[in-house]
This record gives structure tokens, sequence and C-alpha cells, in this order.
């Protein structure tokens, strides 16, 4: 740091004392220090006992008011909601709940908050309501918990993949190609959408677009990433992705962020030992440094499943995440998967919604979940599926009938990875690109890495508000991502 800018910054901690966050002081307390807190009233109670959260922790920090020093009017102003800073004595506390309290000499308001009228009061408030005040819900307990452990896991991601050699790649949100093949993509355009341009056949003239072609925002960064693991050996992308799907469901939202993992040389069960190998760490990562914000979401989620049945209730959470990093992934083929099912009770009796006929069956949540929650109880790894209800890029097995994929099932998620060896053969890539009418001449920058330097190679994509579901043991995908975009909301 430049002497210049280090002695501003010296200057403005020497006058505001020993400025520190809650959490720094809660780690490491310094009986009989000075400190400056700063942060948001929760509760006011006697006139003299403020509890005070800064965000850095789900606990907070309660300041001793003096109400026969401190200005009335200044008392009449620590009200829930309001910004303050407070400055005193670092002392043990008399009370339950907290070991140490700071005893406040000084209270400044920085921010008033007129507590009739502020939406978030001291009781507790439905999810359903807090979504409709998503720049709020920050500030309570549950939705702290949650963003810091999603902070957690984004972190312990790039970690992951950094100590591993992996390089990040920023793929491109606007895109001119459908890496999924599946058409529910958002379409980018500067056209005057009351009066477009047209071509002589009357179909719209994108030529005089802004990009000179149709173009759409993102369902993947995958094919992208290909391309730089075939010169960087081990890529990943971390980004939002978007579907125009039009569903309105506990698992799904029209924006999302994806971990995107290329690996050149590497094979389907190379892909799967990156995969497992991730998730455990992220999870193990998550319950080394985020055990206080786990354990109130534990107890939470434990709160709420009293009042279901006990054959209904989700597994403790903190237990959950130990079991999946100290279980193996269970590997099965999806012809065993499919038998399975098929001979399963929920089956035979039509419990399930969409019941099990044949082999080549698109799997459902309901299916996903029986098997990892039902039968193997635990994670499992679903691999070779058939090559109809898969992707076009996916590796062609032997038998002919199907491809080199894997799906990754989680305990009350279902999937949660999905990914496959890449199809390094060009004749073969060729007619599966025929099969599922994908046009090859949009395509050939893709092509002609299996024109020059064709290798094996493979890769998964990874719901990260899938993971942050699992971890926080949250229900609502909405609940999970600071602003959730889902058909009819964009707020925000």
């Amino acid at each position: 740091m430049r002497p210049y800018f280090k002695g501003i910054f010296l200057a403005k901690a020497q006058n505001k004392g020993n400025m520190m966050t809650i959490k720094e002081i809660i780690a490491k307390p310094n009986v009989g220090a000075e400190y400056t807190i700063q942060g948001w009233v929760r509760t006011f109670r006697g006139n003299q006992f403020c509890a005070v959260s800064d965000g850095t922790t789900i606990k907070t920090m309660q300041v001793v008011v003096d109400r026969d020093t401190t200005d009335e009017a200044v008392l009449s102003r620590i009200k829930t909601g309001a910004a303050i800073v407070a400055k005193g004595i670092l002392v043990e506390s008399q009370g339950a709940g907290q070991a140490v309290e700071l005893q406040a000499n000084s209270v400044e308001i920085v921010g008033d908050s007129d507590a009739s009228k502020y939406p978030l009061q001291p009781k507790k408030h439905s999810l359903e309501f807090l979504r409709e005040i998503a720049h709020l819900r920050f500030r309570t307990n549950t939705f702290g918990a949650i963003f810091r452990v999603r902070h957690a896991i984004s972190f312990a991601i790039h970690k992951f993949f950094n100590d591993r050699g992996f390089y990040y790649l920023h793929s491109p949100i606007i895109t001119g190609s459908d890496a999924e093949g599946a058409g529910e993509m958002f379409q980018v355009t500067t056209l005057n959408l009351e009066d477009a341009p047209k071509t002589e056949d009357g179909e719209v003239d994108y030529k005089q677009d802004f990009f000179g072609k149709a173009t759409n925002l993102t369902v993947s960064g995958q094919l992208e990433a290909e391309l730089a693991a075939l010169a960087l050996s081990k890529v990943y992308t971390f980004g939002p992705t978007f579907r125009a799907e039009n569903s309105n469901t506990s698992r799904h939202l029209a924006e999302f962020w994806m971990i995107e993992p290329e690996v050149a040389f590497a094979d389907i069960h190379d892909n799967m030992d990156l995969a497992e190998d991730m998730l455990k760490y992220v999870i193990q990562y998550c319950l080394e440094n985020c055990a206080d914000d786990l354990e109130f979401l534990a107890n939470r989620l434990e709160n709420e499943e009293k009042s279901k049945p006990q054959a209904q209730r989700a597994p403790a959470l903190i237990e959950k995440l130990q079991f999946c990093i100290d279980n193996d992934f269970e590997r099965v083929s999806y012809s065993e998967a499919i038998k399975i099912l098929m001979n399963s009770k929920p089956n035979k009796k039509k419990k399930f919604q969409f019941v099990i006929e044949e082999w080549g069956a698109d799997l459902q949540s309901e299916h996903e979940r029986y098997l990892v929650e039902k039968h193997f109880k635990k994670p499992v790894i679903l691999i070779d599926y058939p090559k109809d209800i898969k992707s076009f890029y996916m590796r062609m097995n032997d038998d002919g009938k199907t491809v080199a994929a894997m799906d990754i099932l989680f305990p009350g998620i279902g999937e949660i990875v999905g990914g496959s060896q890449r199809e390094e053969r060009l004749d073969v890539l060729e007619q599966r690109m025929d099969e599922m009418n994908v046009p090859k001449e949009e395509m050939q920058w893709f092509l002609d890495t299996r024109r020059y330097g064709t290798c094996p190679h493979a890769g998964y994509g990874l719901g990260f508000e899938r993971l942050v579901l699992f971890i926080t043991g949250m229900a609502n995908i909405r609940d999970v991502i600071p602003f959730p975009r889902t058909p009819g909301n964009a707020s925000i």
C-alpha cells in the first residue's frame, strides 16, 4: 500500500477507535479494551439493552446504553432497523445469551428507522412474506446465514479448482448457439419490436440487429469451456445462465449460476471422481467455516420439520452433510436403475406420478429421489444413459444405444450435477448432430476442435443454487439466490 493511502486509513481507524466487526470481536474478545462497532438495531429493551447486528455473523452484540447520561433525543431514535455506531468498553456480560457485551460511552445514529413502519418487526416472518420484500430480507437471521454460506460455497469452489491447477474461464453471456438444443432461450435484440425489419420472406431480418444475427442469453458455458480445455488442459466456468422455461416450481429459476469444469485427456470415470471430490470438498469447507450459520439453519429446519409426520421429515442437516462426506457415492448404470425403479413398490402401485414402464424413460425428480433416499440411502451417480434422451455432444458407448453420461443425485434435491465424456470423434459427432437437427454450419468453430488435435475430454455442470439448497437445508430455490428471476417476477 502506498504511504499516502496507508496514512489515510490509519487516520480513519484512529478517529473511530478500535473499529472491528462483531465477528472479529467475538472470535478474540479483549475484555477491558475499547471498541467501536457499526451495525443495525435488532431490538432495544428498557431504553438500555440494544442488540446490534453488522451481518458478519449470526450473533449480535449487546450494547449497553447508559440511559442516565445518553441524550434523550438519541435514546428516542434507537429503533429497530436504525443504523448506529457505538463506542465503548468490552466487558463480561452479566446476562444470558452472550459472553461479552459493549458498555457504550457514546452512540451515534447514522440512519433512522421508523419502527412503526419497518417491515421486519422482532418476530417470525414467513418465507413467502420475505420474498415480497427481498430488498430487506438480507437483514433477517435466516437470510444472513444463507448468504454467508452461499459466499463460502462460492469461495470453496474457486479454491478447489485453483488448488488443482484449473484455469477460470469467463464464457460469454450473449451467444449465437444453443448448447443444450432445448430452444428455451431468452432472445437478445436491439430491434424495435413494434416495427422490426423484415426479409423478403416476411421473417425478422436479424442481419440488421446489433450482432448481425439472432442471439440469446446463454444456457451453458460448456461449449466454450471445451474450446479452452483443448488448449489449457483444465478449465472451469462459473457464471450466470438463463432458461426461458415457464416453470413455477421450488427447484427452477430463469436465471441461475452454473459451475462447468472441462478436462482434456479425461474419461467418464475421471469426471465422476472430480465431481465427487469437489462436492465433498465444498461441504467439508462449509462445515469447518460456517459452523454457527449451519447450526442456526439446522435448528430452523428441525423446528419446521416437527409439524410433519415422522416418515416425511427431512434428515438432520449437519448429519446429512457429514454423511455425504463420509460415504462413497454409489455408482449405478441407468439400466440397473430402471430395473430397480420398475420393481419398486411406488412404481408397481402406480404411486409415481410418472410410472416407469420401459427402458429409455427419462427419469423425473421423484425417481431420482427414490433411488437416493429410499433404495441406496446415499448420494448416487447414474451413468450410461440412453442416447435419445441426452445431448448431441455426449460420447457414444460401444453398444450404440447409450452415451457416457453421468448425473449425481442428492437427497432432497435429485439431480445436482450432470455431465459426460464428450464425443471427440468428428464423424460420430457430426452424425449425432444430424440426428438431433443441430445446425453444423453454425457450429464449425466447435467442430474444428475435433479436426485439429482432438482428444478424449470430459466435464460436467453443477447448478450452484441447488448445491446451496442442499447445504443450507432450504426447501425453495428462490430463497438461496439474492434476487430470484422466475416467470412473472423480475423486480429489483
